[in-house]
C-alpha cells in the first residue's frame, strides 16, 4: 500500500539520498529533486536547480507531492551568503508549490541551531544538553532564515511542518559537502597505506568530552514517524541516534578496526585540511593498487567539515527526551553507525 507521494529535496545528499531510499523501501512514491538526477533504485529523478526559480517551477508542475523533505543547502564564503543563497531556495522551492497538494514539509536543519553559524560558533553560550526549547543565538544563521520561510508558507498555504536537528550525520553518500563517515574511512586508509599514525585533528575539548551523532537510518526513520504522526506537526526534533561517547575511546576502536597505531592527541588541533592539502596524488596511487572506484579524493573527503566537527572547543550533546515523550524511540550505536558504514565502503571498492 502507497503511503504517500514524496518530494525530496537533495536526493543525491546524506540525508535526502538515505531519505529517499527509505522512504521508497517502506511504500512511498518518491520525487528525488537534485541538480545531478538521482540514479537511486525506486526514486524518480527530478533535475531543478532551486536557485533557478523558473526551472524549479516547471520541474515541479504537475507532481501530484503530498510530503516535502527537505534535505539540502548550499554552501558560500559567509553567513550572510548563506542567508541569502538558502534562503531563496527555500522560496523558490515553496512557490512553485503553492497551490499543489502539499500536506507536510520536513525540514533538516542541524546542531547549529544551538552553536550558531561556523564563523560564530558558541555565540550563544547554549547548555548542553540542547533542548528544542532553547533561544536562538545570535547573529546570521541560514537554518533560522529556512525555518521563518517554511513558517510563513504554512500559515499562507495551510499545510503542517517538522524541523528535524541532527548532529553530524554519518552514512553512505558519495560526493557529498558534510561526510565526517567517509572522511574518517578515507583518512585511515591513507594512514595505513602511508605507515602514519592515526591522529585525531581535532581539539582537546573534542576528544576528552562526551558527544554524540546521527545515523542516516535514525534521522529517516524519525523524519518519517513525524510527518505521519499528526500529534508529532508543527515540532522541532533533535535527532541523534540516543548514546553519548567520547572521541578518545572511539578513536581507538576505529583505528583498531584498521587496524593502525593510534597516536596520542595532539596539544594543539592539526586539521586535515593542511594535513590532506597535498594528498591527491598519494589517494590516486592508493586506488590503482587497490583497484577501487573514485580516484579523486575531493570527490569522497570533506577536510574542512570534519575539522570543523572535530576541532569545536566546546561541548556539544543533544537532548532527545522531547522525541521519545512524543513516541519516537529508534536507537542507535555510534560504534555500528562507523563500522557499517565503513564495512560497505570496502564492499563497494571505496576504500581498501
Amino acid at each position: 500500500m502507497r503511503k504517500g507521494t514524496a518530494l525530496v529535496v537533495g536526493a543525491t545528499g546524506i540525508t535526502g539520498g538515505n531519505l529517499a531510499s527509505y522512504l521508497a523501501a517502506s511504500g512511498w512514491t518518491v520525487y528525488g529533486l537534485s541538480r545531478r538526477p538521482s540514479q537511486q533504485e525506486g526514486v524518480i529523478p527530478v533535475a531543478a536547480d532551486l536557485l533557478d526559480r523558473e526551472t524549479t517551477a516547471k520541474a515541479l508542475a504537475g507532481l501530484p507531492i503530498t510530503n516535502v523533505f527537505y534535505c539540502t543547502w548550499v554552501r558560500r564564503d559567509n553567513e550572510k551568503a548563506n542567508v541569502e543563497a538558502n534562503g531563496a531556495m527555500m522560496h523558490n522551492l515553496l512557490d512553485a508549490l503553492q497551490g499543489a497538494s502539499v500536506a507536510h514539509i520536513s525540514l533538516v536543519t542541524g546542531t547549529k541551531q544551538y552553536l550558531g553559524a561556523f564563523e560564530n560558533y558558541g555565540s550563544g553560550k547554549t547548555e548542553t544538553p540542547f533542548r528544542e526549547s532553547a533561544p536562538r543565538v545570535p547573529g546570521e544563521n541560514f537554518y533560522y532564515t529556512l525555518e521563518d520561510i517554511m513558517f510563513a508558507a504554512a500559515e499562507r498555504d495551510g499545510f503542517s511542518w517538522n524541523v528535524h536537528r541532527p548532529h553530524t550525520v554519518i552514512g553512505y553518500a558519495r560526493g557529498n559537502a558534510m561526510n565526517m563517515g567517509v572522511t574518517l574511512a578515507v583518512y585511515a586508509s591513507i594512514c595505513k597505506a602511508t605507515g602514519k599514525p592515526f591522529t585525531f585533528p581535532g581539539s582537546q575539548v573534542q576528544w576528552n568530552a562526551l558527544t554524540d551523532l546521527t545515523d542516516s537510518l535514525v534521522l529517516a526513520r524519525q523524519m518519517e514517524w513525524a510527518a505521519t504522526t499528526p500529534g508529532a506537526h508543527n515540532e522541532a526534533f533533535n535527532t541523534v541516534n540516543g548514546d553519548v561517547f567520547r572521541w578518545r575511546r572511539l578513536w581507538h576502536e576505529i583505528g583498531e578496526f584498521f587496524e593502525l597505531e593510534v597516536a596520542d592527541c595532539p596539544e594543539t588541533p592539526q586539521p586535515l585540511e593542511t594535513q590532506m592539502a597535498d594528498i591527491a596524488p598519494t589517494w590516486a596511487e592508493i586506488v590503482k593498487q587497490n583497484e577501487l572506484v573514485e580516484a579523486d579524493v575531493s570527490k569522497l573527503a570533506s577536510w574542512w567539515h570534519t575539522d570543523a566537527d572535530l576541532g569545536r572547543e566546546l561541548e556539544c550533546v543533544n537532548d532527545v527526551t522531547k522525541s521519545r515523550d512524543f513516541g519516537f524511540d529508534h536507537f542507535r550505536e555510534t560504534r555500528a553507525t562507523f563500522f557499517d558504514l565503513f564495512a560497505r565502503l570496502r564492499a563497494e571498492r571505496i576504500i581498501p
